[in-house]
C-alpha cells in the first residue's frame, strides 16, 4: 500500500514537473570582452578554446538545444579568417593576429555534428566597448583606414549609421561570411544606435542637415538610417544564399511606456522590419520577471505574440499581387539566465527559477515559435538547477 501510494505521488510529481514541450530553442555564446568563450585564460591557446567549445556543445546539446548564436564580429573584428576585417583581440590577445584555426568554421563542424545549426552573431554599428581602449585597435582596422566613417558617443565610437559607405561595408562583411561558410542564419542584437547617456546628444545634427531626405524629424531621419541597413543586409544575404536567415534580437519594449524603447531611443522600427518582410525571426530580450510592475515578463511576451502575428498578416497583404518569397517571421524570446540566482538581484530571481516559470508560461502562448538563453557561460553553471530541469523536461 505504502509503495502504491509512493508511485502515486511520484507520478503526479511528475506530471508537474514537466509540463514544458521543447520548441527550438538556442544559446547565446558571446566573445566580446570574453564574456563565454574564449575564457581568458585561454586566450591565445588554440588547444583550450578548442576543447572548451567542444564541452560546451555537448553541454547545450544534453540541455535541450539546436541552435547557438556565435558571436563572430563582436568589435568590428573577426572571429574567423577575413579579408576584409582583422582577427579579434578576444581571440589572440592581440588585433590582427589570428590562431592556427578558424572558429567559426570550428563551431559550424562541431555543432552540426550535433544537429545544431549556428547563426553567425554581427554587431552592426559598435567599434569598441566602454572597457576596451581604442588603442588595441591594429593599423588594418578600417577606423584606422576610414575615421571619417565613424563618430563618438560616450566612451565608444560608432560606424555613422547616416553614411552609406558603412552600410555597404557591412553588406560585404555579411555577404563574405554566407558565401564562404554553412552558417544557417545572420544574427543581430540590441545595438543601433547607442543606447541613450544621459542628455549627452547624438552627433549627427550636420548630417542630417546636410542631407534630411525629406525628413523633417531627425527621428524618423535616424530610424530610415536603420531600416536601409537591415533593408540592404536582407537584400544581401538572400541573393547570395537564399536559406540562410536573418534574424534581430532586440530591446525588449518596442514603442512607449515611460521607459527606453527600440522606436524612439535606439531607432530601430523591428515591427516594421516584419512587416516588409526583411527578417526571418525575431527574439525580443525580456530580461524581466512575471509580474514586474512596469515591465511584466507576461504583459510583454503576449504583446510581441499579437504585434508579429499583425505584422505577418499585413506582410501578406502586402503581397496579395505578388508572390510570397519566405515564411512568416518567427518570434522567440531572449530569456535572463545571467540574473537567475544573482546575489544582487531582486528576490524573484534569487527564490525560485524564475526562468522555468517563464518557460512554463511560455507554453500557454501559441504563437510562440522557442527561446533563446542569455547567455552561455550562465547556463552552463546551472543556477538554480536550470540545466537538471530543462534536461527533465526534454
Amino acid at each position: 500500500m505504502r509503495t502504491d501510494k509512493f508511485i502515486w505521488v511520484l507520478a503526479i510529481s511528475l506530471i508537474l514537473l514537466i509540463p514544458i514541450h521543447a520548441r527550438e530553442r538556442g544559446a547565446w555564446i558571446a566573445t566580446v570582452a570574453n564574456i563565454d568563450w574564449p575564457a581568458v585564460e585561454a586566450v591565445g591557446n588554440d588547444s583550450a578554446q578548442q576543447a572548451a567549445m567542444v564541452g560546451i556543445l555537448d553541454s547545450l546539446q544534453q540541455a535541450g538545444m539546436n541552435f547557438v548564436i556565435f558571436q563572430v564580429r563582436p568589435t568590428a573584428d573577426a572571429l574567423y579568417e577575413s579579408e576584409l576585417e582583422p582577427w579579434s583581440h578576444w581571440l589572440s590577445g592581440q588585433q590582427g593576429v589570428g590562431l592556427s584555426y578558424d572558429p567559426l568554421d570550428f563551431v559550424i563542424t562541431e555543432a552540426h555534428k550535433r544537429d545544431m545549426a549556428v547563426h553567425a552573431w554581427v554587431n552592426p554599428y559598435r567599434v569598441n566597448i566602454a572597457i576596451m581602449d581604442t588603442s588595441v585597435l591594429c593599423s588594418s582596422h578600417l577606423m584606422r583606414q576610414h575615421p571619417n566613417w565613424f563618430w563618438r558617443y560616450g566612451k565608444q565610437f560608432y560606424f555613422n549609421p547616416a553614411l552609406d559607405e558603412p552600410r555597404e561595408w557591412l553588406c560585404m562583411v555579411v555577404e563574405d561570411i554566407v558565401c564562404r561558410y554553412e552558417v544557417d542564419a545572420i544574427h543581430m542584437d540590441d545595438y543601433f544606435y547607442p543606447y541613450p547617456q544621459g542628455k549627452q546628444q547624438l552627433p549627427d545634427m550636420a548630417d542630417y542637415l546636410s542631407d534630411p531626405r525629406g525628413f523633417e524629424d531627425i527621428a524618423d531621419w535616424r530610424r530610415d538610417n536603420v531600416n536601409k541597413t537591415i533593408e540592404a543586409l536582407s537584400e544581401t544575404i538572400r541573393s547570395t544564399k537564399s536559406n540562410v536567415a536573418f534574424g534581430i534580437s532586440p530591446f525588449g519594449i518596442y514603442k512607449g511606456g515611460a521607459g527606453l524603447n527600440n522606436y524612439c531611443d535606439l531607432y530601430a522600427d523591428v515591427i516594421y522590419w516584419i512587416e516588409q518582410g526583411w527578417i526571418d525571426y525575431v527574439a525580443p530580450q525580456l530580461y524581466w520577471e512575471i509580474s514586474d510592475k512596469f515591465t511584466d515578463y507576461v504583459t510583454l511576451t503576449k504583446w510581441w505574440a499579437e504585434a508579429v502575428e499583425q505584422a505577418n498578416h499585413r506582410y501578406l497583404l502586402n503581397h496579395v499581387m505578388s508572390p510570397v518569397t519566405h515564411e512568416p517571421c518567427k518570434l522567440y524570446i531572449g530569456l535572463a539566465v545571467y540574473r537567475l540566482g544573482g546575489g544582487k538581484e531582486n528576490p524573484a530571481w534569487r527564490e525560485g527559477n524564475e526562468i522555468m516559470r517563464q518557460l512554463r508560461f511560455n507554453q500557454t502562448v501559441d504563437k510562440l515559435d522557442g527561446e533563446i538563453f542569455y547567455s552561455t557561460r550562465p547556463l552552463l553553471n546551472n543556477p538554480i538547477h536550470l540545466l537538471d530541469s530543462l534536461f527533465l523536461n526534454l
